[in-house]
């Protein structure tokens, strides 16, 4: 299915962005204070919206960055097909520029696997392309996933091909008082998400019917699960741990929490302290920026080493 020629709205999109000037991209404001907010006097402008293509047998997508999270699913949904972005009311863009995965990414995969193609504008304000809408035609330095997560600090995101995957036949989301959540997501095969407040352990169960009634059958003997609308409410900050150090988790530093198991994510209440970072990694990050925006122009006041 293809909706219409992108070429025009890119090469608008480039041209607001232009060669001088410190600027910076507005999208859903979901995440607006991650990495430090926007240099004072920095212009704001906003990503073209629109699916471009949808190749349904190919399980890709064509997506202008703007687009929402939310139109891109419906649209996807009608063919039976979702993607690996997180469903919390931002744009395509803004999701892969932050980096954060879908809750039900056990299953569905992180988004930095799902970019296949990414097209944004450099910060001399040319329009530069990298990857391959089919992954045995890339070749060279992986552009992709050095965008999924920097912030917008080494290019504006403004057009992407992404890889999408059917939706599961059977989905249902479960909720215990006694369960260990590290024995859920062990135990349970077809386990998409496992989430973890301090109290309560919920599950999200996907895929056929027969696997999630075997894992239904498997949690019964682990705890008294029932029933759950979905999941928990989830703090605004984003703390991100690896996976074995949510065993030593302390509510004291997160206050209220949710902790996403086996993927070291935690939805906390407070701010995370900024996380020790080796100067080695810092030196790279320096040396990236200049060598993808040198004059410094693109998203400053942004870091995307700082914490939440």
């Amino acid at each position: 299915m293809t909706a219409f020629a992108s070429r025009d709205a890119l090469d608008a999109f480039a041209r607001a962005i232009g060669a001088s000037g410190p600027v910076a991209v507005e999208g859903g404001r979901t995440r607006w204070s991650l990495g430090g907010a926007p240099a004072q006097g920095t212009r704001l402008v906003r990503a073209p919206a629109g699916v471009v293509e949808h190749r349904l047998e190919e399980m890709t997508v064509r997506v202008l960055a703007g687009t929402s999270v939310a139109a891109l699913h419906a649209l996807l949904a009608e063919a039976g097909q979702r993607s690996a972005l997180p469903e919390r009311g931002g744009t395509v863009g803004g999701a892969l520029a932050v980096g954060e995965n879908a809750l039900s990414s056990l299953r569905r995969g992180r988004v930095r696997d799902a970019l296949l193609e990414v097209t944004y504008v450099s910060g001399d304000g040319r329009l530069v392309t990298g990857g391959a809408p089919t992954v045995k035609n890339v070749s060279g330095f992986d552009l992709p996933r050095l965008m999924v997560g920097a912030l917008g600090t080494l290019g504006l995101i403004a057009e992407v091909v992404l890889r999408t995957q059917p939706l599961p036949s059977t989905s249902r989301w479960l909720v215990a008082a006694d369960a260990d959540p590290f024995a859920v997501k062990d135990a349970a095969r077809s386990a998409s998400c496992v989430l973890y407040d301090g109290e309560r352990t919920y599950v999200e169960l996907e895929g056929h019917e027969v696997d999630v009634e075997a894992d239904l059958g498997i949690l019964g003997h682990l705890a008294r699960f029932g029933a759950a609308s979905g999941p928990p409410p989830l703090p605004p900050r984003r703390w991100s741990l690896s996976p074995g150090d949510l065993r030593r988790l302390d509510p004291t530093a997160t206050g209220p929490f949710v902790a996403s198991i086996g993927v070291g994510l935690v939805f906390a209440s407070l701010a995370r302290p900024a996380p020790a970072v080796a100067e080695g990694v810092r030196a790279l990050s320096r040396a990236m920026k200049a060598a993808f925006d040198p004059e410094g122009r693109l998203n400053p006041g942004r870091d995307p080493l700082q914490g939440s």
